[in-house]
């Protein structure tokens, strides 16, 4: 490539220079030279001399001879106040006009450097600068200005003194002369240095050639319908390796580029840049320097040519501190490349310490993100699945659907949907479901999950408020210090408060403590088809598959690929950020579909997939058109009903042939306008029409270069994929293989031998008796951890104990202490057997002597309909009395705010109102086969306060009711019932008891309200 060189920077034409300074021809003065030298000196005399003369003599001294008072303050301004004030103003002026003066004769007069500034005397110092110049213009010293004087107020950065011919002059023509050569030494000065720079210059390029000689440089090229350069492909290329793309990068890493811009990441860069290539590179579109290469365009040479002299520079000022990219600098406009956000130094959430059972604060060890710990523990008994604890937004997903799933069990089995089961609880899980159960526990960010889809939500309502649309979110990140990212697909303006834009136009942030502020609201979820895929530097990305401007190819082993799908589905089928979907599963998955039934769709083959949503593709495309709609992503925040705009996100594990890989793509063509995402796996890693192009390894990265990813992946194996689907299926109570189970809950001796040694109360304010409080801020721990065994007599992991009282995290050694302590507190038996033990898998037990009133009302109820009260009437009507009168309340009614919070996992508070409805049904029975109608009210009413709504104990209240023979009772409870039910009105089952009961219902509790 051809050198540059360089032209004169004055913009001279070419030709020699001579460094000498030759004198100017001479300037005499004018009759107009003194005329400005006697005006300067008249005004200068006024100015410094007249002004203050005319304060004195008209005005005086304008300050207060003694120190003011408050009576001086309370005084009413007058004329002559004001003039005074004035006068001061005025006196201030001057002595910063006079102070200009003199810095500005100082200058001249010396004729060393630039006049120094008088702070905030812009005006005044270039007016004294003017009128110096003109005094001093008929004066000797004039040969000495500066040049900032000689320039009347232009600035040079730096002055050097010149040399000037010697010569002899006249008295006459001294200043003259003076001047002029001055001048002349001024401009010779100029030119020298200009002379030096271009000296310099050559010489810098002569270094910059022998240096870069051999070596290689390549230009990014603008992107090819749906292909993007990147360093990986450049290395792949040029290289023979992907892989080598990291060499490029430190070769060129924040080093200036030709649109002014540096490079600062490996996923960042931009068409027209340049990188500079290692030796061995080779290919056609490589540029070697110095020579010019032919059919690249001179500017493109120049480019190049430029960049090699940045090398240097770029190590001297990364040594400096100065080669990092300027924060604000233009993001890159590539959505084809994802960037980790920058993460807010010092976060409230991810870096502050927690609280210890010590009180003491204790470093953020999260278990599943201590390595040590987690690494310790899993290879102990108390290893859980480290695939479910390290994804905390599927184990929630998974957590709050297994929770909904029992309780719906619960109810169907309490109104009779299926026999044999009223009251009982769900089955223990066992062997590695357990295990699952536990990671889940562990590893659930419940907390995380809501704020994320409040902060969705709150930004579709408040664009919608300012009648703005949803931007296209590619990806979302969740950083560690749980501030939510947004990564836009193209610049979207300011976003809404209290949102706020991220490292440049293209992110939208939001803190987590703006987003705690969020509070519900009737808003579609904005973007439903957000999925984890894996972590990178600490922040967790979220892809939205249905924004995605085509397919997304899959590559890597058949069992890495099927971790990732499974992983991904079990996610979008269960998670809490979404109002509705469709999943479509093809080539796996089938066995998945217990986890949501209603969101999983499995198809057997590719062939009935295309033909599915090809007509899918149609009536979307339709449906938009009908409603005026651009994209999904308008109608979501329109008045359109938000069920019409639910994703459809289609997941293909079985390589697609050539042929129905073309369909798929023509169908992807359009997907992102309408809500459908597609995300294919491929053997071969090449997936036709696909946009962008992701690859599993077998040591658990995703790596997608050309979208500048490398995460550790979210994966869910073969293993914990049955195990989750076990726990769904025994939720079920008709879906195990031997049906309905008939499982009796953990029972305590209730008669008079069996009295515990240690009895707490939790039904109700928890109250323990048989132990001694203990003293300091470490009671209420050692409480909420009783309280948790208590729950759960099948045994409690150590890990879900520490994640549920610390749920932040804590270290191993805090939770070995505390489970130490508590073992202390509880004592042994009179055997010596310590009250806390533990089983054969490492879970912490309690001893029988340690029993809650939970235990023994279960029992209670246990032995009143299965036990002894089976066979005596009078041993039933004793056993339910007692077991409601066990019932003071809610559970954990005085727990502190703050605290338990592991109870929203629990199924507990579902389980109690049934338990009490049931006892009440049971003993309303009781008392009405003796016609005794009153005390079966009594019963049922007892049981209605802590199962208000329970539809069977309202139903038994209106037929016991009904036996007092008074109609009046019946009409009024028929319409507090009615009043109750609100606009949705009574249940079927009522309605036609009603009926039955009293036919004129209807009219009459309509006279009645």
């Amino acid at each position: 490539m051809a050198r540059r060189t360089n032209s004169s920077s004055t913009g001279g034409s070419p030709g020699p220079r001579n460094r000498t300074p030759q004198p100017l021809p001479r300037r005499r003065r004018t009759f107009g030279d003194f005329v400005k030298a006697f005006g300067a000196f008249v005004a200068l005399l006024v100015l410094l001399v007249g002004v203050p003369g005319a304060l004195v003599v008209a005005v005086g001294w304008p300050l207060p001879h003694g120190a003011p008072s408050l009576d001086w303050l309370q005084q009413e301004i007058t004329v002559g106040t004001f003039i005074h004030v004035l006068t001061v103003i005025v006196w201030f002026a001057w002595a910063q006009f006079t102070a200009c003066v003199l810095v500005e004769m100082k200058a001249a007069l010396s004729g060393v450097g630039l006049p120094n500034r008088v702070p905030g005397a812009g005006a005044s110092q270039l007016l004294a600068r003017q009128l110096v110049a003109a005094l001093l213009l008929v004066g000797a010293a004039a040969a000495s200005f500066t040049p900032g004087l000689s320039q009347l107020g232009q600035s040079l950065e730096g002055t050097s003194h010149g040399s000037v011919a010697a010569a002899q002059q006249t008295p006459g023509t001294l200043f003259g002369q003076q001047q002029e050569q001055t001048a002349a030494g001024a401009a010779a000065v100029a030119e020298q240095a200009a002379d030096a720079a271009a000296q310099a210059a050559s010489q810098a390029d002569a270094g910059a050639s022998a240096r870069h000689g051999d070596t290689k440089y390549y230009r990014i090229q603008p992107p090819e319908g749906r292909h993007h350069d990147s360093l990986w492909g450049v290395a792949q290329r040029h290289l023979g390796d992907g892989r080598r793309y990291k060499e490029i990068y430190e070769l060129n890493k924040d080093r200036t580029q030709p649109d002014g811009s540096r490079l600062s990441e490996a996923s960042l860069i931009r068409p027209g840049w340049i990188m500079e290539m290692p030796g061995d590179a080779h290919g056609g579109e490589l540029v070697e320097m110095p020579e010019a290469e032919p059919g690249i365009p001179e500017q493109v040479q120049q480019q190049i040519h430029d960049y090699a002299k940045t090398g240097d520079h770029q190590q001297a000022g990364a040594r400096q501190g100065g080669g990092t990219a300027r924060q604000g600098e233009q993001g890159d406009r590539d959505t084809a490349h994802f960037r980790v956000p920058q993460q807010r130094a010092g976060g409230d959430q991810g870096q502050e310490g927690y609280r210890g059972s010590s009180g003491e604060a204790v470093p953020d060890t999260r278990d599943g993100q201590s390595a040590p710990a987690a690494s310790e523990e899993s290879g102990s008994s108390f290893g859980l699945p480290e695939a479910l604890v390290g994804a905390p937004l599927l184990a929630a997903g998974l957590l709050g659907a297994l929770g909904r799933r029992r309780r719906q069990a619960l109810w169907q089995s309490a109104l009779g949907a299926v026999g044999g089961r009223r009251g009982m609880e769900p089955p223990v899980p066992t062997g590695s479901a357990a295990d699952a159960q536990d990671a889940l526990l562990v590893g659930a960010d419940p907390e995380g999950v809501r704020l994320l889809d409040l902060s969705l939500r709150g930004l579709a309502a408040s664009l919608a408020a300012e009648s703005r649309p949803l931007p296209t979110v590619y990806a979302a990140w969740l950083g560690g210090n749980g501030d939510l990212h947004l990564q836009l697909a193209q610049p979207a303006g300011k976003p809404p408060t209290p949102w706020q834009l991220g490292q440049d136009q293209t992110f939208w942030m939001l803190e987590r403590a703006d987003a705690e502020r969020y509070e519900e609201t009737d808003t579609a979820a904005p973007y439903p088809g957000l999925v984890s895929l894996g972590t990178m530097d600490d922040s967790r990305l979220l892809l939205n598959l249905e924004a995605v401007p085509g397919i997304v190819s899959l590559s890597g082993s058949a069992t890495d690929r099927a971790g990732v799908f499974a992983s991904v589905a079990a996610e979008l089928a269960t998670n809490g950020w979404s109002d509705r979907m469709t999943i479509t599963l093809v080539g796996f998955g089938e066995d998945l579909t217990p986890l949501a039934p209603n969101r999983l769709r499995h198809l057997d083959d590719i062939e009935a997939l295309v033909e599915t949503m090809e007509a899918e593709t149609r009536q979307r495309r339709g449906a938009l058109g009908a409603a005026g709609h651009d994209s999904v992503l308008t109608g979501r925040t329109g008045p359109a009903q938000h069920t019409r705009w639910a994703p459809h996100l289609v997941l293909l594990a079985a390589e697609p042939s050539s042929a129905d890989a073309l369909k798929l793509a023509e169908l992807a063509a359009d997907a992102g306008r309408l809500g459908i995402g597609y995300l294919v796996g491929t053997e071969s890693g090449e997936l036709p029409g696909a946009a962008w192009e992701m690859e599993v390894t077998r040591e658990g990265k995703l790596l997608a270069p050309l979208l500048g990813l490398e995460l550790d992946a979210q994966l869910l194996p073969v293993a914990q994929q049955r195990a989750v689907v076990e726990l769904f299926v025994e939720a079920d109570p008709e879906g195990g293989p031997d049906g309905p189970t008939d499982s009796p809950p953990f029972l305590v001796d209730i008669s008079e031998q069996g009295r515990p040694a240690v009895y707490a109360r939790l039904v109700g304010p928890y109250e323990i008796i048989g132990l001694e409080t203990p003293e300091g801020e470490r009671s209420p721990l050692l409480h909420e951890a009783l309280a948790l065994l208590l729950l759960h007599r099948e045994g409690v992991h150590p890990r879900v104990l520490s994640s549920a009282l610390w749920p932040r995290g804590v270290t191993e050694d805090v939770r070995d202490a505390l489970v130490e302590r508590l073992r202390d507190w509880l004592g042994n038996d009179p055997d010596g057997t310590p009250r806390l033990g533990s089983d054969a898998t490492g879970r912490l037990t309690l001893a029988k002597s340690v029993v809650s009133d939970l235990d023994v009302l279960r029992s209670l109820y246990h032995e009143a309909t299965q036990g002894k009260g089976v066979d005596s009437r009078v041993v039933r009507g004793r056993l339910l009395t007692d077991a409601l009168v066990l019932v003071r309340g809610p559970l954990l009614a005085d727990r502190a705010e703050g605290r338990y919070g592991w109870l929203t996992h629990e199924i507990i508070d579902a389980q109690l109102p049934l338990l009490v409805a049931d006892i009440g049904l049971a003993l309303s029975a009781f008392h009405l086969e003796k016609d005794r109608a009153e005390k079966a009210i009594e019963a049922l009413n007892a049981s209605m306060n802590s199962a208000p709504a329970d539809e069977r104990l309202w139903n038994e209240l209106l037929r016991a009711t009904h036996a007092t023979g008074d109609e009046d009772k019946v009409r009024r409870l028929a319409a507090d019932l009615v009043s109750r039910s609100g606009a949705r009105g009574l249940p079927p089952r009522t309605e036609a008891l009603l009926d039955e009961l009293l036919p004129t219902w209807r009219t009459g509790t309509a006279a009645v309200s």
